[in-house]
């Protein structure tokens, strides 16, 4: 087994309630709304949903039993390990009242100290991203030389970047570009709840936590015995754009259920954040401004309970601002002072609109002609003085093969052709 690091430590097995690190009435509410949901329950099936070792749940309902909460449904062959419970009238009474605490029901959250520690080990000293495989992230697309140069220093800080420029010139592919970049480094252990002052924050969602494929036995040679209320996930990604609302970034608590999820920067710890076109949200540029430049700076966010206590949690993610708007009217300059790394996405030149032009078409199946595309860059470019975007050569390829396919006639480029086309896409 590899050498025990602070990262073990943090995720070991619990063996015994008191190992778990929160309270033990968190655990036994838990089982007993799973046996109020589900009736007569098995440890198995309760060491399944409860995310915890069956040796705890064990110890957990042998006291339960003594107090008349539980009792045996049905022994197995195999020693208590095999016994199905199911809940007395007072345990049925106590079950009602765990519900009226929160409707919770799911893996065992871990404390949120636990959580604090295991986020700081393992993005402290993240895997260094190489030059080569930044250029190989970015190898579908056609950049500046040395555009690597100023991406690649920004996703090994770990901290943020705002990329900038006109529409259509590949801004969002970058960013998820990145996001692929950062799936495919080490996995990270998050838990699928947190505890802190009795309240649950569920962590975990299935959107975003994607399991991590691990060879069988690695994880166990690596990390020793894992506490299974953790999980190994790909770094994730969370995207967003218009549709963002400053709610989203806080705890939200759920009336019904009552517990709480965790704010998007918290789900995508670990990972990437992007901010896509950035200062069209519902949310006032301003207002997540202000929300951030603590964050950004200190590295440390702090949510707020219901109850008015305030909550530090790691912000140790790679934000990414992606605007098309200019970043001197939408933002100040102290704000910017924070971002470490700003990268302008500008519209191509006339060889890169080539080779983009060149590929988009071999990507379609259509043919190149050169007499076309010679066509297409003096009278719709040049004459207008129109600005070419990376976004173009695909979408004008697409409407023109959309033009064939109606003809019956096979793809194909004509200065015709592209005439038809462009005046089915430019609005002049």
């Amino acid at each position: 087994m590899a050498e025990t690091t602070d990262l073990n430590k943090t995720l070991a097995q619990a063996m015994t309630v008191n190992d778990l690190g929160i309270p033990s009435s968190i655990l036994s509410d838990l089982i007993l709304r799973l046996m109020f949901n589900e009736g007569d329950v098995s440890i198995g099936r309760f060491a399944e949903v409860v995310r915890v070792h069956t040796q705890v749940i064990d110890e957990t309902l042998s006291w339960m039993q003594q107090e008349h909460l539980v009792e045996v449904a049905k022994a197995g062959t195999l020693g208590r390990l095999s016994y199905v419970y199911r809940l007395t009238d007072e345990g049925g009474k106590r079950a009602r009242d765990a519900f009226e605490r929160t409707q919770y029901v799911g893996a065992a959250p871990v404390n949120i100290e636990a959580y604090h520690q295991a986020v700081l080990q393992q993005t402290e000293n993240t895997r260094r991203i190489m030059p080569d495989e930044v250029k190989q992230a970015l190898s579908h697309l056609i950049l500046p030389d040395n555009f690597h140069r100023r991406i690649g220093p920004a996703i090994n800080s770990g901290s943020s970047l705002f990329l900038y420029g006109p529409a259509g010139n590949g801004k969002t592919t970058v960013a998820q570009a990145i996001a692929q970049l950062l799936a495919g480094t080490d996995p990270i252990w998050l838990p699928y709840a947190v505890t802190t002052g009795g309240q649950i924050i569920q962590v975990y969602d299935p959107l975003i936590h994607v399991p991590a494929q691990v060879e069988k036995g690695k994880t166990e040679q690596l990390y020793g015995r894992v506490d299974k209320r953790w999980g190994l996930f790909v770094r994730p990604a969370v995207m967003v754009g218009g549709e963002l609302k400053m709610e989203a970034l806080d705890l939200r608590f759920d009336l019904t259920a009552k517990f709480y999820e965790a704010p998007l920067q918290m789900k995508a710890n670990g990972g990437m954040f992007l901010i896509d076109d950035f200062g069209r949200q519902q949310v006032r540029p301003q207002d997540l401004l202000n929300r951030w430049i603590v964050p950004l700076e200190s590295r440390i966010d702090f949510l707020r309970l219901q109850t008015g206590q305030t909550l530090p949690v790691p912000f140790r993610q790679l934000i990414v601002f992606s605007t098309n708007l200019d970043p001197a009217q939408l933002v100040d300059a102290a704000f910017l002072r924070r971002i470490q790394m700003k990268v302008e996405v500008g519209s191509p030149d006339e060889k890169m609109f080539y080779q983009i032009f060149a590929r988009v078409c071999e990507a379609f199946n259509v043919p190149f002609d050169k007499d076309s595309f010679v066509y297409l860059l003096q009278k719709w470019y040049r004459e207008p003085k129109r600005t070419p975007q990376s976004v173009h050569p695909r979408d004008i390829i697409k409407t023109a093969v959309s033009i064939c396919n109606y003809e019956g006639a096979p793809p194909r480029l004509t200065p015709g052709l592209i005439d038809e086309a462009c005046r089915s896409y430019f609005v002049d």
